[in-house]
């Protein structure tokens, strides 16, 4: 048991006992290390300007590289990890990295303020994954905002990266990496206190449950992409935080007895190639969710619990048929996924109790089910609504069907009358323009910044209607970009 929070910053072991537990680790890194290459723009994990990498050990040993919004990590999250910033890329003698080489020599940075950020989510994929193209590129830098619109040379410098030699300090410090990481491991769990707040990190899923139960009113941390922002937007300061992420079992994605186990704590980036086998959809809905450095933090699991109405996996999950395990104690429970939802800010979990992990069935039909999410842009933009669907057909009839729909109501919901009026009805346009028709029985949307009650109920009767499309005229283009079940 640590009582201090330690962790390697660009090569070197930190020891931090007298800080806030809230405090976020770009505050950290610019005031008290003056590393000022890390930016602030936007504090909430939106423009990338302070993506930085974080290096961890997965199960097996194995060194992993992800990238990661510093704004909204909290100090305590790193405890066990190495970060690397901007600073730790040249060489001990001043030469650039490949990936600065490439950026510079491209004409990459304008007026710089972004281009650490661009930087290491480049540094990041060069370590991780071969010579991405075009449309992988433009996945890869979705988290990272250019304020002087310079995306085409950036682009270009990430490929051309790829084609310098290899820089041979940072082969070697990757191989030193995973040593480093080996001798904080004895560290194990963290409990960490400084100026009357505590943050504890446990190692076991026993200790997480029992410290769960022990502290009903503490928060439970994740990957902080939700409670980063209440930190960074809102000045929230929480007495107690119980984080999930030094607790291998709730990392864990597994097929048990048949179904994909998604443990709480497993992250999108870590689930998405084992949900994409079964759901496609899903898979490519996961892709368009947040940015590759929210994806590299964000939990499945934390998205369910806080219970968000435009979450984007509660709809895709619900209409797949999922399960949530819940767990007090020792004590288990499973509940259909769409039962948890009870009313806005309010769900089915007993104080004391958190969400283990979700059972996803798999699919009678791999291509069935299909996912449609509308925004104001394409990428890493909060849902405004989202339509997910899964209809089985027998002798051209309605056997079976599941619409499932977020930021339509105070709770992910099931459209229970549109349902209805296809339960048994030939697949159809006019079947179908009976369940556009019943969707006004099932939601009264409202107005917000994001879109106004009408265009939410139209959106979600036309998303129903694109639907069927796709699976009446598999030929007709209906998607415009991106690789899900039926790419135009």
């Amino acid at each position: 048991m640590s009582k201090a929070i330690r962790f390697i910053l660009n090569g070197e072991t930190v020891e931090i006992a007298d800080l806030p537990p809230a405090t976020t680790l770009l505050n950290w890194l610019r005031y008290d290390r003056c590393l000022t290459g890390t930016k602030e723009g936007c504090a909430e994990g939106d423009c990338g300007a302070c993506t930085v990498a974080i290096r961890e050990l997965d199960a097996e040993g194995t060194l992993v590289t992800r990238p990661v919004n510093a704004c909204i990590q909290l100090l305590g999250m790193l405890h066990g990890k190495e970060v690397v910033t901007v600073e730790r890329l040249a060489s001990p003698a001043g030469a650039l990295h490949p990936v600065q080489a490439a950026l510079s020599e491209c004409h990459g940075s304008q007026c710089g303020f972004c281009t650490p950020g661009f930087v290491m989510s480049m540094w990041v994929a060069y370590r991780s994954e071969p010579k991405p193209d075009l449309a992988r590129t433009n996945d890869l830098l979705a988290g990272n905002l250019c304020r002087c619109t310079g995306y085409g040379p950036i682009i270009e410098a990430t490929a051309q990266a790829y084609d310098r030699p290899r820089a041979a300090w940072d082969d070697a410090d990757a191989e030193a990496a995973a040593g480093r990481l080996a001798n904080l491991a004895a560290d194990g769990a963290l409990d960490y206190a400084a100026g009357g707040k505590r943050f504890r990190a446990p190692v076991t899923l026993d200790e997480f449950a029992a410290l769960v139960e022990a502290h009903p009113e503490a928060t439970i941390l994740a990957g902080a992409t939700d409670v980063g922002l209440w930190v960074t937007k809102h000045a929230f300061d929480p007495a107690q935080v119980i984080h999930t992420g030094r607790v291998a079992e709730l990392r864990a994605i597994r097929e048990v007895d048949g179904a994909l186990w998604i443990g709480a704590g497993g992250t999108y980036a870590e689930a998405r190639g084992r949900i994409a086998a079964l759901y496609p959809d899903i898979g490519e809905l996961i892709r368009r969710l947040g940015a590759t450095q929210v994806r590299a933090a964000g939990t499945i699991g934390g998205n369910i619990a806080n219970g968000s109405p435009i979450g984007d996996m509660p709809p895709a999950l619900i209409a797949a048929g999922a399960t949530l395990v819940l767990r007090q104690g020792a004590e288990r429970r499973e509940l259909a996924l769409e039962d948890y939802f009870l009313d806005y800010g309010k769900q089915d979990r007993r104080p004391g109790e958190f969400v283990e992990g979700v059972r996803l069935p798999p699919p009678e039909d791999r291509g069935r089910l299909r996912c449609y999410k509308l925004t104001k842009r394409f990428d890493q933009d909060i849902t405004a609504v989202l339509g997910c669907f899964d209809v089985a057909l027998e002798g051209g009839a309605v056997t079976a069907a599941r619409l499932a729909y977020g930021g339509m109501a105070g709770i992910p919901k099931r459209a229970a009358h549109a349902e209805a009026a296809l339960a048994g009805q030939p697949w159809s346009e006019s079947t179908v323009r009976a369940a556009m028709a019943a969707l006004e029985r099932d939601f009264t949307p409202l107005t917000d910044m994001r879109a106004s009650a009408g265009y939410r109920m139209q959106g979600a009767k036309n998303l129903l209607l694109k639907y069927f499309i796709e699976t009446t005229q598999p030929a007709t283009a209906t998607r415009l970009v991106g690789a899900g079940a039926a790419v135009a």
